[in-house]
C-alpha cells in the first residue's frame, strides 16, 4: 500500500491565472465573490491578481481594486503576481505579504512569454528578491514546462532541477513546477519531480498540471507518491496560457478536492461550497464548469 499524506495544501490560482486570459472583462464585484466564496469553502492559499503592464494582461489592470476590495482574514494567504520591480512596488502599496515570480525551463517559451532568457529572468527577479527578504514579504517562484514546451518539445528533467533550484537558493520558499501545456503522464511527471526533489526539498515544491490530455489527476497523484504536498489548481477549470498554443485549461479544484478527500486525504475544503464557487464563476463566464465532480454533483 502505497504511503499517503494525512494532509495535501491547495493553492487556489483561478482568480489571477484562471481569469487572466479571459477576453470579457470580468468586474471587481465578481472577482472579489469568487474570491470571498473560495476563502468561504476554507481555501487558505488564493492567488488573487497580478501586477502586470495592462497591455499584455489587461484582464489585471484593476489589480489595485480587486486588492483593495478584498476582505481580509489572517487565516488565510493572499498573494499576488509580481514579474518585475514596478509591480513588486504595486504590490506592497497594495498591502500584499506574497508575491510570485516566473520563469521557465524551457528558453524558448521564456522568449516568448517574457522575451528575456532564462539568465536575463533571474536577473530581473534578484531585486524583487532582494527587497522582498528586507520587508518580510514571501516570494512563490513558477517554472513553466516542466514537462513539455510547444516550441522545443520535451524538457530535460535536470534542466528543471537547475532552474527551481535557483529559484530557491534566491529566496523562494516555494517553487510551483508547471506543466503549462499539459502534455505529462505520470511516470514522466514522478520522474521529474524526484530529480527537482534532489535539490529541494519537497515540503517547498508545488506541482501545477494542464488538464490537456486528461492527465492531470493522475499526474498529481503520481507526484503525491514522491513526496509532494502542494497542489495548484484553479476552481470550475479556468485558464490556460496565452503563450502556450493548444494549451487547455488548469486542473479543476473540484476534482482534485474530490479525489484527494476520497482518499482520506484532508485539505480542509468544504466540497459542496468549492463546486458553488466554480458554479458562480461560470455562470458569469456564461459557460458550463470544466469540472466532472462538479457537474456530476451539482446535476443531482
Amino acid at each position: 500500500m502505497m504511503s499517503l499524506p494525512q494532509s495535501v495544501k491547495i493553492v487556489e490560482v483561478s482568480p489571477r491565472d484562471g481569469l487572466q486570459n479571459e477576453q470579457q472583462v470580468i468586474a471587481v464585484e465578481n472577482k472579489v465573490q469568487l474570491i470571498n466564496d473560495l476563502r468561504d469553502a476554507g481555501v487558505k492559499h488564493i492567488e488573487v491578481t497580478g501586477f502586470v503592464s495592462p497591455k499584455w494582461v489587461p484582464q489585471l489592470a484593476d489589480a489595485t481594486q480587486v486588492a483593495t476590495a478584498l476582505s481580509h482574514d489572517e487565516t488565510v494567504s493572499y498573494s499576488a503576481l509580481a514579474p518585475n520591480m514596478k509591480g513588486f512596488e504595486a504590490a506592497m502599496d497594495a498591502g500584499f505579504k506574497e508575491v510570485a515570480v516566473f520563469t521557465a525551463a524551457s528558453e524558448t517559451f521564456n522568449q516568448k512569454n517574457i522575451n528575456c532568457s532564462i539568465a536575463e529572468s533571474f536577473e530581473r527577479f534578484a531585486p524583487i528578491l532582494e527587497q522582498a527578504k528586507k520587508q518580510g514579504i514571501r516570494v512563490r517562484g513558477y517554472v513553466s514546462c516542466v514537462l513539455g514546451c510547444p516550441f522545443e518539445g520535451d524538457i530535460e528533467a535536470e534542466q528543471v532541477a537547475e532552474v527551481s533550484e535557483k529559484l530557491f537558493t534566491m529566496g523562494c520558499y516555494e517553487v510551483s513546477l508547471g506543466d503549462t501545456i499539459g502534455v505529462g503522464t505520470p511516470l514522466k511527471a514522478q520522474r521529474m519531480f524526484t530529480q527537482v526533489a534532489k535539490r529541494i526539498p519537497t515540503n517547498s515544491l508545488a506541482v501545477h498540471f494542464h488538464d490537456t490530455y486528461g492527465q492531470a489527476l493522475a499526474n498529481i497523484l503520481a507526484c503525491i507518491q514522491e513526496g509532494a504536498r502542494i497542489v495548484d489548481a484553479s476552481v470550475a477549470g479556468l485558464g490556460g496560457c496565452p503563450y502556450a498554443p493548444g494549451a487547455s485549461g488548469n486542473v479543476s479544484t473540484e476534482d482534485v478536492v474530490y479525489m484527494l478527500h476520497g482518499m482520506g486525504i484532508n485539505t480542509g475544503i468544504d466540497l459542496d461550497k468549492l463546486i458553488a464557487a466554480g458554479v458562480n464563476i461560470s455562470q458569469v463566464l456564461n459557460r458550463p464548469v470544466k469540472s466532472q465532480v462538479a457537474n456530476a454533483l451539482h446535476s443531482k
